[in-house]
């Protein structure tokens, strides 16, 4: 089973000498990874910085930072928030919500994801 995905960031984090660091690395989130950042005083006052407490545990590499933090997380531009946060819900995805089923019309079995249904 893969743990660990790479990613290329849409803009990328530059630090304090102008270093722009966009290739990075996350793993798979635990159980502890999403329970113990809502103890966080700053998530119970904010519940939006949840996510920057998450991405901060999951992120394991990005460009040539010797560490990452919650302030660095905090200093990415949106378009990379936004992507982090949808890369993160593509990678933690639970299989569960897929399905095979029979087809009414032929009777063949097809795979259907009930997380990604529209109606009609």
């Amino acid at each position: 089973m893969e743990t660990e995905f790479s990613f290329t960031l849409p803009k990328g984090y530059v630090d304090e000498d102008g270093t722009v660091h966009r290739d990075g690395v996350m793993r798979l989130a635990t159980a502890a990874d999403e329970i113990f950042p809502m103890k966080d005083p700053r998530v119970q006052s904010n519940p939006g910085y949840l996510i920057i407490l998450l991405l901060s545990r999951v992120i394991t590499r990005l460009g040539t930072l010797p560490l990452l933090s919650p302030k660095i997380i905090e200093s990415l531009y949106t378009a990379d928030l936004a992507y982090l946060r949808e890369f993160y819900s593509r990678i933690n995805e639970h299989e569960k919500a897929r399905f095979e089923v029979d087809c009414p019309h032929c009777g063949k079995a097809v795979a259907v994801d009930f997380g990604k249904l529209e109606t009609l």
